[in-house]
């Protein structure tokens, strides 16, 4: 979604044995320029060294990154698969590959090459050939790119990651003499959504898949935005304060943080947690340390989640947990990213009209007209993935539970249903859900881990992961760029449906302390 580095690369597990290149092949990158593959024309190619300096663009182009580990050919490509189509790719040739590919997914409104110089790194050190795409036009906080172009709005929604796929692959045969024995994809947020796309819509695409707080269910998350918004703006207006949101968390760690046997500011499953925020509304009028009944209302309406006038459910709320932290950006500051979204989306998908504003929101009209309007395209949330299972595709899902972007129970539900459809396929995907973490990274639980390594140790070894370990960094900017950190803390993401349960000795900040136990 907005501005948000996504998680995923990590600091890789081992791979498989590296595949050394012929110094031939390595010293002739620059030779690829003007070479056509795979539906798509090299325009620049380029060898940077080991300890080359590496930048981002967009939003982020002043951040601090670390230098370039290994060195890699940096190619960059063109591909125009329609009229009016022009996606601009970007894939990373590692000199001492390990005969794996993987793609990457974007963000919110734009493609993955913004944060290339982040979520690039770690992968290519361990021998990856990396990719990841614009999507079709430039990175954007709002949708009037797509405004009369209905070939940029495929492009966004699922064309633009699987024509990259298909010329990355054929680029990394061409260089190394060698097709990719494996290849994986890894999305969150957005890229989530891009993620579940290519489980769906092109299950020949890759061999596994791994979706982060999928954006999938996009008319329904949509919608989810409006409503949290109309819940916000009234009549009456309410503006929380970050003093209120403080009080709201405060008091719901004060009910259920002890729920899992640790006390530690985080709850491992926000489910068990009953909590109304009536129980600081205050006695008369409003004040600093309770809630007036207009916040009251406002909360449940979040916690609830979108209804249609008859009592339709249309997506899940949001969990309590995560108020202080994660809501502000994401939620109820003025210029919150949701709101940029619910207006965005609804102003260009569906209605397609610049003058149209979030006032004029109608939940049971405009998310029917979402459905038939911009659902088809972009929507990713069908649940039967047999025909990527069939060829054997492994799928990871994963989700924080303080996510203030995407509710984290939608995932579960469309885990439980794919799960249900795929019948005996069903163990070829997992479920991770991430206590304390916050949209794809950060909040107050661990959330720094390695999917992509967990997914290619299922391949190898033939185990499915049941127990993932994550960790809290003394600086998370620090660590997505790139620099040394030290852990602080450390926990196990258990297979869902199981919980981590302390096992009542040792430290309750360190992982080897927990067991994965059934629900109860």
């Amino acid at each position: 979604m907005k501005k948000t580095i996504r998680l995923g690369a990590g600091a890789l597990g081992a791979a498989a044995a590296l595949w050394p290149l012929a110094s031939a092949q390595a010293a002739g990158c620059e030779d690829l320029v003007g070479k056509k593959v795979g539906g798509g024309v090299v325009t620049s190619a380029e060898r940077l060294p080991a300890g080359a300096k590496l930048s981002l663009s967009g939003a982020w182009a002043a951040a601090p990154i670390a230098p370039l580990p290994a060195a890699i050919c940096r190619v960059k490509a063109q591909i125009s698969p329609v009229a009016g189509s022009l996606i601009n790719v970007e894939v990373w040739l590692p000199e001492t590959w390990n005969g794996k590919f993987v793609g990457l997914g974007g963000g919110g409104y734009s493609g993955g090459l913004d944060t290339a110089a982040i979520m690039f790194p770690p992968l290519t050190t361990q021998g990856y050939a990396t990719a990841a795409t614009d999507v079709g036009h430039p990175s954007s906080e709002d949708a009037k790119w797509s405004n009369g172009q209905p070939e940029k709005l495929i492009d966004w929604a699922h064309r633009g990651n699987h024509v990259t796929a298909v010329f990355a692959k054929a680029l990394i045969a061409s260089h190394y003499a060698k097709e990719a024995q494996r290849s994986y994809f890894h999305g969150c947020s957005n890229g989530g959504r891009d993620a579940l796309m290519e489980a769906w819509r092109y299950p020949q695409d890759y061999d596994g898949i791994v979706a982060g707080a999928p954006a999938a269910p996009w008319t329904r998350a949509m919608t989810g935005f409006a409503w949290n918004m109309q819940a916000l703006d009234g009549p009456p207006k309410v503006t929380f304060t970050p003093a209120k949101l403080k009080l709201v968390t405060k008091a719901v760690m004060a009910r259920c943080d002890a729920l899992d046997g640790v006390k530690d500011g985080v709850l491992e499953d926000p489910r068990l947690c009953r909590f109304d925020p009536a129980e600081l509304q205050c006695k008369s009028g409003d004040s600093a340390d309770c809630l007036s009944g207009d916040e009251v209302k406002a909360l449940r309406a979040i916690y609830q989640g979108p209804r249609t006038r008859d009592g339709k459910q249309i997506s899940a709320g949001f969990a309590p947990g995560g108020e202080a932290s994660d809501w502000p950006a994401w939620i109820t500051n003025a210029k919150s990213n949701q709101r940029n979204f619910a207006t965005e989306t609804f102003r260009w998908f569906v209605h397609r009209d610049e003058a149209w504003t979030l006032d004029r929101f109608d939940l049971d009209r405009d998310f029917a007209l979402g459905l038939k309007r911009m659902g088809p395209v972009i929507d990713s949330d069908n649940r039967d993935l047999r025909p990527f299972l069939k060829q054997g595709g492994k799928l990871i899902l994963y989700h924080g539970w303080n996510d203030a972007a995407l509710p984290p129970e939608n995932t579960i539900a469309y885990y439980g249903q794919m799960s249900k459809l795929a019948g005996p396929m069903a163990d070829q995907a997992r479920l991770f859900m991430a206590p304390g973490m916050g949209h794809c990274f950060g909040g107050e639980g661990p959330s720094k881990f390695d999917m992509v390594a967990e997914l290619d140790r299922w391949f190898e070894s033939g185990a499915a992961p049941e127990r993932v370990i994550a960790s809290k960094p003394d600086n998370m900017l620090a660590m997505l760029a790139g620099w040394p950190t030290q852990t602080v803390q450390s926990r196990p993401l258990c297979a869902f449906p199981k919980r981590a349960r302390w096992n009542g000795t040792g430290s309750t900040d360190e992982a080897a302390n927990f067991s994965c136990v059934a629900a109860e």
